[in-house]
């Protein structure tokens, strides 16, 4: 390949001079540009009712209902993949049963199947004699009450892939 021969040293300040001759300033604005309307949302929230069943499916506890055996084999393998994870870890009990409540409704009002809930884990109480894993010992109760147990088919225990004895499984019933 030939080589471009090297433009000698004063071409380029000539050339800077013939441009910076031939710009002109820009005009200065005068009028701010207009502002953009903020849009506003006013979401209502919408309330969910729980599907209609019978008294009887509606008194047995989610933790003793069954699953085929397809749910538990994909369980145990750690191959079940939750459509919805809720993480409760920084609330206070009040406040993660309304947001474990509020999930587990939208959940369903979505028609998702699989619901992971991070409770944390059970742990014994601290030095001071503060109670600690509220969440985790609550939990089984929360899913059987009369408000939740109607969305819920069964609960199962977390694989260790997905948080273990800190995390469950919340299988939604289907809308019929």
């Amino acid at each position: 390949m030939a080589r471009r021969p090297e433009p000698p040293p004063d071409a380029g300040d000539a050339l800077w001079a013939k441009v910076k001759a031939s710009v002109r300033p820009l005009k200065a604005r005068t009028a701010p540009p207009p502002e953009v309307p903020r849009i506003r949302v006013h979401v209502r929230p919408q309330p969910v009712e729980a599907p209609a069943i019978s008294r009887e499916r509606a008194a047995a506890p989610p933790d003793g209902a069954s699953l085929d055996g397809g749910w538990d084999r994909r369980i145990r393998r750690g191959s079940l993949d939750a459509e919805r994870t809720v993480d409760l870890h920084g609330y206070t009990q009040d406040e993660a049963y309304t947001v474990f409540a509020g999930a587990l409704e939208r959940a369903w009002r979505d028609d998702v199947r699989t619901l992971l809930v991070i409770t944390g884990k059970i742990r014994p109480a601290d030095e001071d004699g503060r109670p600690r894993g509220v969440i985790a010992a609550s939990f089984s109760r929360w899913a059987a009450t009369p408000a939740l147990r109607p969305f819920i088919a069964a609960i199962r225990p977390a694989h260790p892939r997905h948080g273990g004895g800190g995390a469950w499984y919340v299988i939604l019933r289907r809308k019929r």
